[in-house]
Parts: structure tokens; C-alpha cells; sequence
């Protein structure tokens, strides 16, 4: 069997490194496509070292533009590869413009294909990623799921009982694998703080950054809670930007670049709390037991507020900032591990792409 794996923006690559390890382990013949949808080498390069993953042995090089130009250019090259390389199966990962586009090309040329993470769902299809989520799953014939919420989903959808497997959460095996290398970094000194004594900001959903109004309204919260804990703010260059543009920046956050996996996750490792609209930061915070403040009205990882340390605060600067006290004061939720989040979801990925 050959696979060709899909990667294009920084969630991917946590999800295939471990992945591609376990099937290696297994002798398989492997591919690895990176689209360029993220093309910084602060959002991409990186990630390759610190996750010991393989260079890519094709690379598209879409580079940016608008969620249709990003989708077709994605089709176009990857159609070609596609009748090139005539791979067994291509493996999809999260719900980026690539996912979908490979996806779609994919289900075309009649190549069988497999989506790593899913049946999450938000519910909210005025969100891009909500829409490459629903597609995706439409018409890969594998559909390997990260909890019980996701499977329900599909079914309540129609999706074939055959096509669904409940393999666990692969990104938590990449933090097991690297958390311990992550924290001796101790990324939190070279800010001059001190573990436990500060929080983690990220932003970089569109709702959230791309409208001014609501982007200085959750900088001004983001301003109150940083009078009682000192904010980390790695953020994205698109937010970087529209931080930049704005009439009054925020005074007092430590905006940061981009970090490699590494520094970040030992960076959220060592915070007090987090405070993000990121998916995978839900999850993570999830297993490291530290408390997650979702600015944002609704998630696609429900088990994360049931299970684990993550409540959704949404986007009210006045709400936001009594939720951040509230941690601060210790009242905080205790998590439980969900089902199958136990490094191992990699192992169960491998067994049904080889079944």
C-alpha cells in the first residue's frame, strides 16, 4: 500500500508526524504533500524540525489569497499528483482549505481517501473551517474520529456505520511524545517570567480578528486582565497585521511571533491559564490541566468543556475578563481524560488505514 499524506497549515503537522511514524513503523510505503497554505517558515519550516517529520517529498506552494483561490489553486496542483504518483489512499488531517480541496480531488478521481479528525462540529456554518469539516466528511470513505461527540455527529448526519472509527485524539500523542522536551526549554524565562505566573493569549479566527470593532474590543479585555497577570501573545502574522492597523494598539501584551511547536507548547505548559479561539488549544489544555478561556460562542470540541478544563466565555470583554478572575481566585475545573486521548490514538490510525 502507498500513502499520501496532505498537510498545509501548522495544526496539520502535529496531527501526521505521529501518524506517519506508526505506519512507518509498519514498513509502509509513504508520501508527504505540504499545499504551502501556510508558507512562513515561522508557521511551517519549523514544525518539520521540531516534529521530526520527513521533508515533504512534493510541495504545491499555494502560498495565500481567498478561501476560493487558496481551494483551487490547491486542486489544481494536487490533481496532477494525484495522476502522477496514483497513491492507494491519501490521508487528509483537520479542517483547513487543503483538507478539503485534496479531499474533493481526491473523491473524483475515485482515490480512496481518509480524514484524520472527524465529525467535529460546531454547528456554525458562517465559519470556514465549519464548512471544510462538513464537506470533507461527505466524501472521504474513512472517517477516523477523535471522540464519541464526533461519531454521533456523522450518524445523526447519515454517514454509514462502516465508514466511521473511533481512534482517539492524535494530537495529545504528539504531546506526550514532546512535552517533556518542551518544558525543559522553559520558553517562559526569556520573557522574564516565571512558570505559573503568566497566561497565554492566541487569536486568529476571523470572527475575531478580521472585524476592527470586535478585535480592539477583546484587545481592551485582554488590556484589564493583564493588570493582574502578565499576557503572552504569540500571535499570528494576519493578527499581527490587523493589531497593527488598529487606531490605539494595546498597551502592556507581550506580543510574540509565531513560536515552533516546541517553545509553544512549553510556553501553554507552564501557564496559569490560556486564553485562545484555537481548537487544538482546547485539547491540549485539556490533558496539561490548565484552565482554557474560549473566546468564542461556540466549539467543535464539546468534550472539552464536559471532560476537560475549557469554558466558553465568548466574545464579551466584561464576561471575559470575570472569567479570567475567577481562575485567578482558583476557582478552576478539574478535568477528566476523555476516552481514547491517550497517546496511542496514532497506533489505532495505522490499524484501520491497513485493515
Amino acid at each position: 500500500m502507498k500513502l499520501l499524506h496532505v498537510v498545509g497549515a501548522r495544526p496539520n503537522f502535529m496531527k501526521i508526524a505521529p501518524v506517519m511514524r506508526a505506519l512507518a513503523e509498519r514498513g509502509v510505503d509513504q508520501l508527504l504533500l505540504h499545499t504551502g497554505q501556510h508558507y512562513d517558515p515561522s508557521m511551517s519550516d519549523v514544525f518539520f524540525a521540531d516534529l521530526g517529520l520527513p521533508r515533504p517529498d512534493l510541495a504545491l506552494g499555494v502560498g495565500s489569497g481567498s478561501h476560493a483561490e487558496q481551494t483551487a489553486k490547491v486542486m489544481l496542483g494536487f490533481e496532477k499528483v494525484l495522476l502522477e504518483k496514483r497513491p492507494d489512499r491519501v490521508v487528509v488531517v483537520g479542517d483547513v482549505n487543503s483538507t478539503l480541496a485534496c479531499a474533493l480531488v481526491a473523491a473524483k478521481l475515485n482515490v480512496p481517501c481518509a480524514h484524520v479528525e472527524a465529525g467535529l462540529r460546531c454547528f456554525d456554518m458562517t465559519m470556514p473551517e465549519e464548512i471544510n469539516r462538513v464537506l470533507t466528511d461527505r466524501v472521504c470513505d474513512l472517517l477516523l474520529t477523535p471522540s464519541e461527540d464526533a461519531d454521533e455527529n456523522l450518524l445523526r448526519e447519515g454517514i454509514e456505520p462502516a465508514r466511521i472509527r473511533l481512534v482517539g485524539n492524535v494530537l495529545i500523542d504528539a504531546l506526550h511524545t514532546h512535552l517533556d522536551r518542551a518544558r525543559a526549554r522553559a520558553p517562559w524565562a526569556a520573557h522574564g517570567l516565571r512558570e505559573g505566573g503568566y497566561a497565554v493569549v492566541t487569536l486568529h479566527r476571523p470572527a475575531n480578528v478580521d472585524d476592527r470593532a470586535m478585535l480592539g474590543r477583546l484587545l481592551g479585555a485582554l488590556e484589564e486582565v493583564q493588570e493582574e497577570i502578565p499576557l503572552v501573545f504569540p500571535a499570528h502574522p494576519r493578527t499581527h497585521k490587523a493589531i497593527e492597523a488598529l487606531d490605539a494598539p494595546p498597551r502592556g501584551l507581550r506580543l510574540l511571533p509565531p513560536l515552533g511547536y516546541l517553545d509553544f507548547l512549553g510556553l501553554v505548559a507552564g501557564a496559569r491559564m490560556v486564553l485562545t479561539d484555537s481548537g487544538g488549544l482546547q485539547e491540549e489544555t485539556t490533558i496539561l490541566g490548565i484552565p482554557c478561556l474560549t473566546l468564542r460562542d461556540n466549539t467543535e470540541r464539546p468534550v472539552t468543556v464536559t471532560h476537560g478544563t475549557n469554558v466558553l466565555v465568548g466574545r464579551d470583554p466584561a464576561r471575559i475578563v470575570a472569567a479570567a478572575r475567577e481562575v485567578l481566585s482558583g476557582r478552576a475545573k478539574t478535568p477528566r481524560t476523555p476516552r481514547f486521548w491517550d497517546g496511542r490514538a496514532a497506533e489505532r490510525i495505522a490499524a484501520a488505514l491497513l485493515a
